[in-house]
């Protein structure tokens, strides 16, 4: 029995949120969630919390083993851009894009 928890418009990059979640898909949750403390990177900590609120999620169907959970898959998609323009000489005004992410976290028993 799978369980799944999904985060939108979080403030971190999808590129870099990657990185970080291809280091913890298919681990035991419990090994995930060590990498995750360890790893030095912002996405670490938003993948740590929608990790343990999939754990919390699979905890209440009910009839499942939490002991025995892995991260089956995790899926990262671009969300929306906060668009902000930065000053430039001469008058010129740039485009900065603030990224955002969608984050779905699937845990399942092994």
């Amino acid at each position: 029995m799978e369980a799944k928890s999904v985060s939108k418009f979080v403030r971190v990059s999808s590129q870099k949120a990657r990185l970080v979640a291809a280091n913890i898909r298919g681990k035991h949750v419990e090994e995930a969630r060590k990498i995750l403390k360890f790893t030095p990177k912002k996405a670490a900590a938003v993948l740590n919390k929608i990790l343990h609120s999939a754990i919390a999620n699979a905890e209440q169907l009910g009839g499942v083993d939490v002991d025995t959970l892995y991260v089956k898959n995790i899926i990262i998609n671009d969300g929306s851009s906060w668009k902000r323009i930065r000053p430039r000489a001469m008058g010129r005004a740039y485009r900065v894009l603030k990224r955002t992410s969608h984050i779905t976290v699937i845990v399942d028993e092994a």
